[in-house]
């Protein structure tokens, strides 16, 4: 398993190594860039909001439930969704969604083009695939995913606002003062770097396991799942370290 996992490591700094070389064509990379921006990021822009809306009613409900009965005042309820949702909530869970849904997407695009040999017919015409099919993913989700996290962030608080002031646990000065207390600039930071390396966690693992998957239809279902599963732990791993690492 040690020697497994030592194998696949050095085959993915491998790939990162060759993902990262001069394009052949700077316009072909531009519009693959510029179509993956709008498939990550229109694309999921439904689905981080529906999911970052309830992640903040949830909070909100949750928050001043316990708070109910307590010596601590109500406002805290928006204090803690907002810091909640900007440190931690809006960029994992939003990441481990995209992870589901771009890097199972990633792996199966790029896994069916090395079954029907067209990477292959690529490489032979002199194209390096590692970057002309990896890099614009990447750079387009290192673009597009911390704005979704952010707009993730927005519409959590939103939501936490919908739950709390409309239902009478909280009154909207009460929410709204919470809002306004004790900001710290630099969590808004950790939030943006969390995104950052998320998405290319998200979009690299995928890559990887599309790039080499070998075999049909059970190989290239396989490599889907298991870029979604590997890309899951690798966030969940980093988020943890980010979070020794800056706090």
């Amino acid at each position: 398993m040690i020697l497994s996992l030592f194998y696949h490591l050095g085959r993915y700094m491998s790939l990162l190594r060759l993902m990262i070389s001069k394009p052949e064509r700077w316009s072909m990379y531009w519009k693959e860039t510029m179509r993956q921006m709008n498939d990550i990021g229109i694309g999921s822009l439904i689905i981080v909001c529906l999911i970052a809306l309830f992640i903040g009613a949830v909070a909100a409900v949750q928050f001043a439930y316990q708070l109910e009965g307590t010596m601590v005042p109500l406002y805290y309820t928006g204090y803690i969704v907002r810091d909640m949702t900007i440190i931690e909530l809006a960029p994992t869970i939003t990441c481990l969604v995209l992870a589901g849904k771009v890097g199972s997407n990633i792996a199966a695009e790029i896994g069916g083009m090395r079954q029907k040999e067209q990477i292959d017919a690529l490489e032979i015409m002199g194209v390096n695939t590692a970057a002309y099919l990896i890099l614009p993913k990447v750079i387009a989700a290192l673009v597009v995913i911390p704005l979704l996290v952010s707009i993730a962030a927005f519409v959590s608080i939103i939501g936490g606002y919908i739950a709390s002031v409309p239902t009478g646990m909280v009154t909207e000065a009460e929410y709204v003062l919470g809002l306004r207390s004790f900001f710290v600039p630099y969590n808004v930071f950790m939030m943006f770097v969390k995104a950052v390396v998320f998405a290319f966690l998200l979009t690299t693992i995928p890559a990887y396991q599309g790039y080499f998957v070998k075999g049909g239809s059970i190989e290239l279902g396989k490599a889907s799942t298991n870029a979604v599963v590997f890309s899951d732990i690798l966030i969940l791993l980093s988020d943890y370290i980010i979070a020794l690492l800056l706090t």
